[in-house]
C-alpha cells in the first residue's frame, strides 16, 4: 500500500460498512435476477416515497457513463442532440460515449459548471431562426449535473427555470446525480428528490461515488416515458444479471437516511480542508458548497504536493500555476484529513 494521501476523487474506497455487512449476510441467498428481486423492489419503494412518485419507473445500472448513454440514446430521435454545459461530464469525460451512440453533444457556455434556462432559450431561438436548421443537429434534451462537475449546485429556482425552458421548446430535462448525496447534504441546497422528480423527465441517484460498491438508480416519474426501457438497458449491455446486489445496496443507502449521512460526512471533512486552505493563504479557483475543492497551486509547489498526495489535475491557470481538485468522500478518514492539513501548512511556509 502507498503511503501517499488520496484525495483525487470520491470513488476510491469500496463501500459503506452497512452495505458490506448486508452483502455478507445475504451472500448465499438465491433470488431472481435482473433487478426483479425483493431487495430491488424494496429500494424502489423507498425512492418512490421520497420522490412522491408512487408509479415511478426505477432501474438500476452499473455506472454513470452507462446510464447517460442509455438514457440519452433512448430519449432522442436520430437527428437530435443534447444540450450540456461545455464542462459537463458527457462533453468532457465520457470518451465520446454519447457521440458513439449517434447523438451530438451541443455545448453551452457555463458559469461555475452551470447552465441557465435563458442559455437554453437563446440557443433554441437561434437554432430555429436559422433558415438552414433542417440541415443541423436539432436540440432534443438538456443535460445537467447535480452537483456539477465544479461542485456547484442548481437552486430550485434555477431548476424550475430550466424545466420551463425545456417545456417551451419541447426538450427533455435530464439530471446526472453521480454525486447527488453530496448535493442533498449541502447546507445551501434547496433541491430535494421530490423536486428532481417533479422538474426533470429523468434523473439518476448516484451510488458509485456515494457509498456503494457500484450502481446508479435511474428514476422516471412517468413510467411510460421510455417504452421497453428494461429491454433497451439489456440491449446496451447495461443490465446486471445479479441485480439484487445493486438493489440491496440502494435499499441499504435509503434506510435510516444513510445516503444523506454519507454525504454529510464528506462535507464535514471538506469543510476542515477549506478552513485550512483559507488559514494558510491558499488561492481557491472558486469556492464550492460540496465535497469538491478547487485550488490554484504554483507548479513548483504542486510537484512537492504530488509526491505526498494524490489529486485530480483540472486545468492550467497560467504558465506558472495549475488548478487542481481535492475531493472528500463518504469514507474519508479524519486522520487523513489532518495529515493533509499538516501538509498544506508545511507547504505554505
Amino acid at each position: 500500500m502507498s503511503d501517499k494521501l488520496f484525495f483525487a476523487s470520491d470513488y476510491m474506497e469500496g463501500c459503506h460498512p452497512a452495505i458490506l455487512e448486508r452483502l455478507t449476510q445475504t451472500n448465499y441467498e438465491k433470488t431472481a435476477g435482473y433487478g426483479t428481486d425483493g431487495y430491488s423492489e424494496a429500494a424502489r419503494q423507498k425512492i418512490r416515497m421520497l420522490c412522491n412518485a408512487p408509479a415511478a419507473e426505477i432501474q438500476f445500472l452499473v455506472g454513470g457513463t452507462q446510464v447517460n448513454e442509455t438514457v440519452i440514446t433512448s430519449l432522442l430521435r436520430p437527428y437530435q442532440g443534447v444540450l450540456a454545459a461545455e464542462t459537463g461530464h458527457i462533453a468532457v469525460h465520457e470518451a465520446g460515449a454519447i457521440e458513439a451512440g449517434g447523438h451530438k453533444v451541443l455545448p453551452l457556455k457555463q458559469e461555475y459548471g452551470k447552465i441557465s434556462g435563458d442559455a437554453v432559450r437563446e440557443y433554441c431561438r437561434a437554432f430555429y431562426a436559422d433558415a438552414n436548421h433542417d440541415h443541423m443537429v436539432m436540440p432534443g434534451m438538456v443535460y445537467i449535473s447535480q452537483p456539477t462537475e465544479y461542485g456547484t449546485l442548481y437552486s430550485l429556482n434555477e431548476l424550475r427555470d430550466l424545466h420551463d425552458a425545456c417545456r417551451q421548446f419541447g426538450l427533455y430535462l435530464y439530471a446526472d446525480g453521480a454525486r447527488l448525496a453530496y448535493a442533498l447534504a449541502a447546507e445551501e441546497n434547496d433541491v430535494t428528490l421530490l423536486d428532481l422528480a417533479e422538474q426533470c423527465d429523468v434523473f439518476y441517484i448516484g451510488g458509485t461515488k456515494c457509498g456503494a460498491l457500484f450502481g446508479e438508480a435511474v428514476v422516471m416519474a412517468d413510467p411510460g416515458l421510455i417504452p421497453h426501457f428494461f429491454t433497451i438497458i439489456k440491449q446496451r449491455g447495461a443490465l446486471v444479471a445479479k441485480g439484487r446486489i445493486t438493489g440491496l445496496q440502494f435499499d441499504t443507502l435509503f434506510t435510516d437516511n444513510l445516503y444523506e449521512e454519507a454525504g454529510r460526512h464528506a462535507l464535514a471533512e471538506a469543510e476542515k480542508i477549506k478552513a485550512a486552505l483559507k488559514k494558510y493563504g491558499y488561492q481557491f479557483f472558486f469556492e464550492t458548497p460540496t465535497n469538491q475543492i478547487f485550488i490554484v497551486l504554483d507548479n513548483e509547489t504542486l510537484k512537492t504536493f504530488g509526491q505526498k498526495c494524490e489529486y485530480s489535475y483540472w486545468e492550467p491557470f497560467d504558465e506558472n500555476h495549475t488548478v487542481i481538485r481535492l475531493a472528500t468522500s463518504w469514507a474519508t478518514d479524519g486522520a487523513d484529513t489532518e495529515a493533509l492539513i499538516q501538509l498544506l501548512e508545511t507547504l505554505s511556509h
